[in-house]
């Protein structure tokens, strides 16, 4: 479901992904292309947190702004 989300509200999603995780830069943005594995795998990078920490927290992060 979260996949699903991401890919269709992407251009509003990345426009919040920044505020979320400032450690993002403009090029993970652009290479996680709406793609669900691919944002949560830049999280991953830049944080360093484990994948289930990373999938709870852009669960989250959807909830948040009402996109579910």
């Amino acid at each position: 479901m979260n996949s699903d989300i991401i890919k269709g509200k992407w251009q509003e999603i990345k426009g919040k992904l920044k505020t979320q995780w400032a450690d993002l830069t403009d090029d993970d943005i652009l290479k996680a292309e709406g793609s669900y594995d691919k944002l949560c795998g830049r999280i991953q990078e830049r944080y360093g947190h484990n994948k289930d920490r990373v999938e709870k927290e852009v669960s989250e992060f959807i909830k948040k702004n009402k996109w579910n």
